[in-house]
């Protein structure tokens, strides 16, 4: 019997999987390969745009070769948002390396921008804030980097884009430069009042528009996959892309105000669906989620830099096999023992926008176990998702009553209890897996005309408060007030203005 699929390919930092979806939203079969990345300098990080290609078109492969029942409708892909790519137009070869979202090579740029006074501007015209995270300067820093980069892309020989462009590319036999709304909306080169790139912020950014590609609808046909370069048939629709937190917000149906998502993998994204655009005064993004039918999804986003990150970073740190041994570790006492782990390990994203923070840890004694240092690792992933969640609160002017959770920390059941405590909200982890690929799917089933209401709705774990108001306060602002130090000894070194500069830490607007 033949199953009619949707090979979802999400492309992750860490992982890239590839998934064979049923109409229904089950999921046939699924693939994964671990993901190298690179720290060449400190605060620097890359991935090789090759590899990452490699990857993808290996998943392909392992799942047309381990399902030939299968008969693939489309292909849908969701990727790692802010990661970007410069390639040769001619050859399709990469002339650096993948920039990714956590890199800071582009401070100095967004600092220099920033003592110019465009700081409002820019905010005002793409709805986020001048960080490195954002791939407009790294694309500057591209061509600048290259022999004879910006003559090659005056003379139309370069191409550049972020992940899901670089693989539509390359499924394409390089005949297709795209990309989605969604994710042109995280470049800051797109403007969310026209929906289309902005020549002033690519001025500002030094970024010739005409190497960036064309902007379609998230449920376009992008194209189809060439002759020979996969294993799929020459032909096959690609009908989706859309950024990976994006796609979990369509996997959990959140299409309308009311309800928020947290993605908890490498770095976090809580995003909640707005009527339009917000403008946030307490350091969040605005964004487009996803558009179908030229129609735009505007959203409200807080990204958190290091989340499962932090704990990989601490299971290295304290000699542990593996990430469950810290959690076990973590388990054996019951509490951080005052200690604070502030994982600055590439800077604060939102709400404080510090590029400049480096981790921290505070509150240790000589009674300091390694266990308290484990426990104080999730403690900080919880606290970092409970500082967006007030700041969501205070640009929506309404309390969020439970955030529904994906990603991978999502199934430690420890980290979601303690986000619950802190956050004082229920705590809805959807029992649905991989939502990234299985949101790019459903957006492809639907262009289709496969419509939603084949995928049956998924149950759920619940997680309640348990934790005394009172003790959860005391928790909250030993947290903020470690933060604040974190940021002012990182503007102290900068000779900065310290915390008082409200741009680099608006802590105070969600204490």
């Amino acid at each position: 019997m033949t199953d009619r699929v949707i090979l979802a390919i999400d492309q992750g930092t860490t992982n890239t999987k590839g998934l064979l979806v049923r109409d229904d939203g089950s999921v046939l079969l699924m693939r994964s390969r671990a993901m190298r990345v690179d720290h060449p300098r400190p605060g620097w990080a890359e991935q090789s745009a090759l590899e990452i290609w490699e990857a993808v078109a290996g998943l392909i492969g392992e799942l047309v070769a381990a399902a030939p029942h299968a008969q693939v409708q489309a292909l849908a892909i969701s990727n790692q948002r802010e990661t970007v790519v410069l390639w040769e137009k001619e050859s399709g070869r990469p002339v650096g390396p993948a920039v990714i979202w956590q890199c800071q090579r582009s401070a100095e740029r967004c600092a220099s921008l920033r003592a110019g006074g465009h700081e409002s501007a820019v905010v005002e015209r793409s709805g986020l804030a001048l960080d490195p995270l954002f791939p407009a300067a790294k694309i500057a820093w591209l061509l600048d980097s290259i022999p004879n980069g910006r003559e090659r892309a005056a003379a139309g020989e370069l191409r550049c884009g972020t992940i899901d462009s670089w693989l539509l590319w390359n499924l394409t036999g390089g005949t297709v430069h795209a990309t989605d709304h969604g994710n042109a909306s995280r470049t800051q080169l797109f403007n969310l009042a026209t929906l289309e790139w902005d020549p002033e912020l690519a001025r500002l950014f030094d970024v010739p528009l005409s190497i960036l590609p064309e902007i379609r609808s998230s449920d376009s046909l992008f194209g189809t996959v060439a002759a020979g370069v996969t294993a799929l048939p020459d032909g096959t629709p690609v009908h989706a892309m859309v950024g990976d937190s994006h796609a979990a917000l369509f996997a959990h149906d959140i299409g309308a105000p009311g309800r928020t998502k947290v993605t908890i993998g490498t770095g976090s994204s809580l995003m909640t669906a707005t009527h339009q655009r917000v403008h946030s005064s307490h350091g969040l993004s605005s964004t487009i989620a996803w558009s179908r039918d030229g129609q735009a999804q505007h959203a409200l986003e807080g990204n958190i830099s290091v989340s499962g990150h932090a704990a990989a970073f601490a299971t290295g740190l304290l000699g542990l096999r593996d990430e469950a041994e810290l959690t076990s570790l973590a388990v054996s006492v019951t509490d951080s023992g005052g200690v604070i782990f502030v994982p600055a390990l590439v800077g604060l994203g939102a709400p404080h926008w510090c590029g400049e923070a480096r981790g921290s840890i505070f509150g240790m004694t000589l009674a300091t176990k390694p266990a308290h240092i484990a426990r104080a690792t999730l403690e900080a992933i919880a606290l970092q998702i409970t500082d967006v969640v007030a700041a969501l609160e205070a640009d929506l002017e309404n309390e969020l009553p439970e955030l529904s959770v994906d990603g991978g920390a999502a199934a430690n059941a420890l980290l979601m209890q303690m986000l619950a405590d802190f956050s004082g909200r229920s705590i809805v982890r959807p029992a649905i897996q991989e939502a990234s690929a299985l949101g790019a799917a459903r957006m492809a089933l639907e262009a289709l005309g496969v419509t939603n209401s084949t995928f049956q709705p998924a149950e759920a774990t619940r997680f309640t408060p348990v934790m005394r108001p009172e003790r959860r306060r005391q928790v909250v602002q030993r947290w903020r007030a470690a933060v604040s130090n974190t940021v002012a000894a990182a503007m102290s070194n900068q000779g900065l203005s310290g915390a008082a500069d409200q741009r680099s830490c608006p802590a105070s607007a969600t204490a």
